[in-house]
């Protein structure tokens, strides 16, 4: 069975209250993770297990959240920016997340605001569908 896209905010959703110890009214799909709503680095491995048990697929290490593997490549990283190399590698690697604003100043430091409610719906949406 499809799920529209508001089906699966919703659900995003209920996984995020409930990993988080959010109210419904702090998780919108603008928000970051990690500077909205306060995830940490441990919580992103609750999120993954929810989200498998929620919506009925599998999510390999690093598919949803793959930063560590940029970061700790020296081809992706230069001065603290991600070279065009890194940039095409994210891009290949999280193509649920808009990056358009990050290629402007892809500093290091601000990847985690990439990681927001919004790219976990799309993720999610490209799985459903893709599993269809």
């Amino acid at each position: 069975m499809a799920m529209s896209r508001e089906e699966i905010f919703e659900e995003v959703k209920e996984v995020l209250v409930d990993a988080l110890g959010l109210d419904d009214d702090e998780v919108t799909e603008s928000a970051t993770l990690m500077g909205d709503l306060g995830a940490e680095s441990i919580d992103f491995l609750d999120i993954v297990f929810r989200l498998e048990k929620s919506f009925g697929i599998k999510i390999p290490r690093e598919e949803l959240f793959p930063a560590d593997s940029l970061l700790s490549n020296p081809d992706f990283v230069s001065n603290g920016k991600l070279t065009e190399k890194g940039l095409e590698e994210f891009k290949a690697k999280m193509p649920h997340s808009d990056i358009t604003a990050f290629q402007e100043d892809p500093d290091v430091n601000k990847l985690a605001n990439l990681f927001t409610v919004a790219s976990i719906v799309n993720f999610v949406d490209i799985k459903l569908n893709n599993a269809a």
